[in-house]
């Protein structure tokens, strides 16, 4: 669906349940989110994303290697969270950081939903113990909202990932 230099952000698909089970289960993976997951919840997730891109062209897509088709993780843009606005979010299985990979895939994202959504506004949200998601929110562009933080409904006050941080990017001009 979209491809980069290096990997294809794309739908779905039935065998995708095992390799995102499994970064799904990696607790280093998940520790800025509530630890691991369990298959059958993963598997719902799942199903959701694929219900999003049926119903709005877009989701949080499998992204996969191109060169091997290797499973890396996900990447994409949903609508929701505290402000109804689209999100980009991404998450790669733990062996696949450090690479590039997340950054080229939210580019990828980004151009997309400037070329394809009629929104005026990107939003990047973690917890701020999660510096390298926001350290790539800020390599992306994007810009520190203060006055868009929220706080998660799912957490009570005082829980580590209570408090959402939002960074955001504007349409540009010539992206309009």
């Amino acid at each position: 669906m979209i491809e980069t230099e290096r990997l294809t952000l794309r739908p779905w698909r039935a065998a995708d349940l095992d390799p995102l089970a499994a970064l799904c289960a990696d607790p280093e993976v998940m520790r800025h989110l509530d630890g691991a997951r369990s298959r059958a919840a993963v598997a719902d997730w799942m199903d959701g994303q694929a219900a999003l891109q049926d119903e709005r062209g877009h989701c949080f897509w499998a992204l996969e290697r191109r060169s091997d088709r290797r499973f890396l993780g996900f990447c994409g843009l949903r609508m929701g969270g505290a402000h109804g606005e689209l999100e980009i979010g991404w998450r790669l299985a733990r062996s696949m950081w450090g690479q590039g990979y997340a950054r080229e895939a939210a580019e990828a994202s980004l151009a997309w939903g400037w070329a394809n959504t009629r929104c005026d506004r990107i939003e990047g949200w973690t917890v701020r113990a999660n510096t390298a998601s926001w350290g790539l929110m800020i390599r992306l562009g994007m810009i520190r909202r203060p006055d868009l933080d929220f706080e998660h409904p799912d957490f009570p006050a005082g829980h580590p990932l209570h408090r959402i941080i939002t960074h955001a990017v504007e349409r540009r001009v010539a992206d309009a």
